[in-house]
């Protein structure tokens, strides 16, 4: 494509534009990020072509703009660049909550351009452009989450973008991957970070003890909470859900443990076992 406008790039936005460039996705790389000392740095990184000032100049001829925004400031900023977005012009997110900014944002769009959700599976506890990867995508599923009344060749134009990137794309409904996500994503996250926040109510000498057990477990503890904030927001109605769910069955190891039914503790840490030795090999 002629030129990519990737919107307020952290981790996953700068990798966008690390792999674009490494595989000469887009001729001309232009990025808008909101503090004048980040569009500094961007501006002299070898994979932005230029750093605008304001959202609107950035999107000006773009073919492509990935928003890489919190969720909660998604659609905010589609409406912000709807007059400016050239038409024909796809524009795509890749937040971990997709079916509200799925909708509002192919509505904001108003048929001129085409909005196309997108969430790559990719990404660590660290936040920030600095420390993306060319490579971050490589293996990594990402979902695509059009709309029902998406236009066709816009969904394939988002499709063969993220494959060219290196990630294994998978196309579905927008709440079905909020209900997907909520227990594989979300819900981890929640569980890691409420373990760490209990265990800090006890001896806090205890966590110079931590094997790797602990630190395994809770590596995503470690994450942005205003970032986590605004996603657990936005999927709120399918992350309760999933809390639930997980809730009762925790109920029922803490009663087969107290009834000392160690057969049902061991046939639970068997299925959890079986579950995880069945996961994909990690990129």
């Amino acid at each position: 494509m002629d030129q990519l406008t990737i919107l307020a790039p952290g981790l996953i936005g700068g990798s966008v534009a690390r792999a674009a460039r490494s595989r000469a996705i887009a001729r001309r790389i232009v990025i808008w990020a909101r503090r004048p000392e980040t569009r500094l740095a961007l501006g002299e990184q070898p994979w932005c072509s230029a750093a605008c000032e304001t959202p609107e100049e950035a999107v000006k001829g773009a073919d492509l703009v990935v928003v890489a925004t919190p969720v909660d400031r998604v659609v905010p900023l589609v409406r912000q660049i709807a007059a400016l977005v050239k038409d024909g012009a796809v524009v795509c997110d890749v937040g971990s909550v997709k079916g509200e900014i799925s909708r509002l944002g192919h509505a904001a769009l108003n048929g001129r351009a085409h909005f196309v959700g997108a969430h790559p599976m990719a990404g660590s506890e660290k936040t920030g452009w600095e420390h993306g990867k060319a490579d971050l995508f490589e293996g990594r599923t990402c979902f695509v989450t059009p709309a029902g009344s998406t236009d066709p060749a816009a969904v394939g134009r988002v499709v063969a973008f993220w494959r060219d990137l290196g990630a294994e794309v998978v196309t579905m409904d927008p709440d079905r991957h909020d209900e997907i996500v909520a227990h594989i994503s979300h819900l981890p996250q929640v569980l890691a970070s409420a373990l760490c926040a209990y265990l800090s109510t006890r001896d806090p000498g205890w966590r110079n003890f931590a094997g790797a057990g602990l630190r395994d477990t809770t590596r995503i503890a470690g994450s942005d909470p205003r970032m986590w904030r605004a996603i657990l927001e936005e999927n709120r109605d399918e992350v309760l859900r999933a809390l639930r769910h997980f809730q009762d069955d925790l109920q029922g190891f803490h009663a087969a443990l107290a009834n000392r039914d160690f057969v049902e503790v061991v046939a639970r840490l068997e299925r959890g076992r079986a579950y995880r030795d069945k996961f994909r090999p990690a990129p």
